[in-house]
């Protein structure tokens, strides 16, 4: 019960909090920017159920990593390590393939910033906690 409550759990709620931010910001805020950059390539920007699903699961690696990055640092600094090995080298990827719409970073930034924050802290407040 105790990797249960103290694995598990965390990992799933900042899972689930990953996945909502996510699918907030690309969906409700910033998709024109994608959909009219993918339009301008000739190409449909891929929303099928399928995609979400990969978002999912990316959503749960990132969370499962934030984990462990937290087991060796506090939380400012895991939050920051995280942001930039979870967003940062995927921008700095998807802008290579020319695929990024730059005009989404004035959101993503400040918004993945607070994203990988509050994973963090779900995960090292349930991690704390007396057994």
């Amino acid at each position: 019960m105790h990797f249960l409550k103290k694995t598990i759990f965390p990992v799933l709620l900042a899972t689930i909090w990953i996945s909502i931010s996510e699918f907030v910001r690309n969906e409700y805020l910033v998709k024109s920017f994608w959909t009219e950059h993918y339009y301008r390539l000739g190409l449909v920007f891929p929303s099928e159920p399928v995609n979400g699903a990969v978002w999912g699961l990316w959503s749960l690696m990132f969370a499962i990593a934030v984990f462990i990055i937290s087991r060796k640092f506090s939380l400012v600094q895991t939050a920051l390590l995280s942001w930039f090995v979870g967003f940062v080298f995927m921008w700095v990827v998807i802008g290579n393939l020319g695929v990024l719409p730059h005009g989404i970073l004035f959101a993503a930034v400040p918004l993945s910033l607070i994203e990988a924050f509050l994973a963090t802290f779900i995960i090292k407040k349930m991690t704390s906690q007396s057994a």
